[in-house]
């Protein structure tokens, strides 16, 4: 049974984290250019991928572990987030509180982030690792009910969290446009790009990375063959850990959406104008009270992130007149929010995809014999990647436990109506929201 790749991961813009980052020239990986043999190969060198090598490597450390990444390690989507590692669960879909889930998925994402912190400590990585906690701010009346269903959540398990308003939050944030606040403090922010590359450095030495290498097609069989640009690798176990790009291997189907959002950063900050406008104000990360809403970052090198804009392009692929009309978007938002900062141009403008699902479950498991798939991430990838990473090790391992369990059973991505009435949905429900986001973009 073999598939031919249509769809191929591409660069979008400028990759602002990436091309920031202090550990870019660093060597990780090299291209696959012979045929080569592996014991397990896992597809995908984003945060879900690494950290699948990861723990296969330490669970099998006399077999070798094949990594492949179709660009650079930093470019794909784990380099091109807003930079979130998210401790709380954050998928509001309107569903109530449910306190033992909700416990289980912080316990989770505590246990990502603590993976994550010691890779950084141990590889000596520069990626800004701040816990510089979160805000989740609303500007517009009808929004602050996302607050109220935030706090829904918090309250019955007990997460630690403070309401803001008015004077007070602007003296947080260094702009009076957000009416309110929710504050949760143990967010992690990062430069994302500087972290997945520091994270695969820091790989074991039987883990062969190649980057820059997509695979074109795949034979499943016994053994599997993927086929690269003038090489290949034969492996008897396959983990796909490709998010937006899984269907594209032939094995999921009807399960997953790619939606486009953009991100741009400014210039850096002078000493005058930062002392100016942000005297007093730490780094942070803010998310919209609104799912279609503005993220806003202050970075720790003094520029500013924002991210807004959804669009659906079932091809994978987005357009200069895309990043263009984004551009337009990002300027408005950043202009309303800092007025006084209009003449500061952005440096970087480029676009990523989250994968949504309908039941914003992921999609984890093996589905053929000795196939594995990771996706579905619905815009958490960071912290839901490594811990989805882990654990799919895990099971591959034959080493079950509670929280497995928890993964397997609450993991399950929901139908989702094939082509056209896919694309039909999706590009309302955008324009659906993003017209009742209003000014929270």
């Amino acid at each position: 049974m073999t598939y031919r790749i249509k769809n191929f991961p591409q660069i979008d813009g400028d990759l602002g984290w990436f091309e920031l980052a202090s550990n870019r020239f660093e060597p990780v990986g090299k291209r696959l250019k012979e045929s080569i043999k592996a014991d397990m190969v896992v597809v995908g060198g984003g945060f879900a991928g690494v950290a699948t090598a990861n723990r296969l490597a330490q669970n099998h450390p006399d077999l070798k572990i094949v990594l492949i990444e179709a660009l650079k390690i930093g470019e794909g989507t784990s380099g091109r987030n807003a930079g979130f590692v998210i401790d709380l669960p954050h998928n509001l879909d309107g569903a109530p509180a449910n306190v033992a889930v909700d416990s289980k998925i912080y316990e989770l994402n505590c246990f990502a982030i603590n993976h994550l912190k010691e890779a950084v400590e141990r590889g000596k990585i520069e990626c800004f690792w701040q816990k510089a906690g979160k805000y989740m701010a609303a500007h517009e009346d009808t929004n602050i009910k996302g607050l109220d269903a935030f706090e829904a959540h918090l309250k019955p398990c007990g997460f630690e969290f403070l309401r803001i308003k008015g004077r007070e939050l602007e003296k947080k944030l260094g702009t009076s446009y957000y009416q309110e606040a929710v504050y949760t403090p143990d967010n992690i922010l990062m430069n994302p790009a500087s972290l997945i590359r520091g994270y695969a450095r820091t790989l074991p030495q039987n883990v062969a990375i190649y980057e820059e290498s997509p695979i074109i097609s795949v034979s499943y069989g016994n053994p599997h063959i993927l086929q690269s640009l003038g090489g290949a690798v034969e492996s008897p176990v396959v983990v796909l850990a490709l998010d937006s790009h899984l269907e594209e291997f032939g094995l999921i189907k009807h399960k997953q959406a790619p939606i486009f959002t953009y991100a741009s950063l400014s210039e850096v900050l002078s000493d005058e104008e930062y002392k100016k406008h942000f005297d007093g104000v730490p780094p942070y990360g803010l998310t919209s009270a609104h799912p279609a809403g503005t993220t806003l970052r202050l970075t720790p090198d003094r520029r500013i992130f924002v991210r807004n804009k959804l669009d659906f392009f079932p091809s994978l692929q987005s357009h200069h007149e895309d990043l263009q009309r984004a551009w337009e978007w990002h300027r408005q938002s950043f202009e309303a929010r800092f007025p006084t900062l209009k003449h500061k141009r952005f440096e970087f403008t480029w676009g990523g995809m989250l994968c949504m699902t309908l039941n914003h479950e992921a999609v984890f498991g093996e589905v053929m014999k000795n196939v594995y798939v990771i996706g579905g991430s619905n815009g958490v990838g960071v912290a839901k990647g490594v811990y989805l990473g882990y654990y799919i090790a895990e099971l591959i391992s034959g080493k079950h436990s509670e929280n497995l369990d928890f993964i397997l059973k609450h993991n399950r991505a929901s139908f989702m109506p094939p082509e056209p009435l896919r694309s039909v949905g999706a590009r309302i429900r955008l324009w659906y929201e993003q017209k009742n986001a209003a000014k929270d973009i």
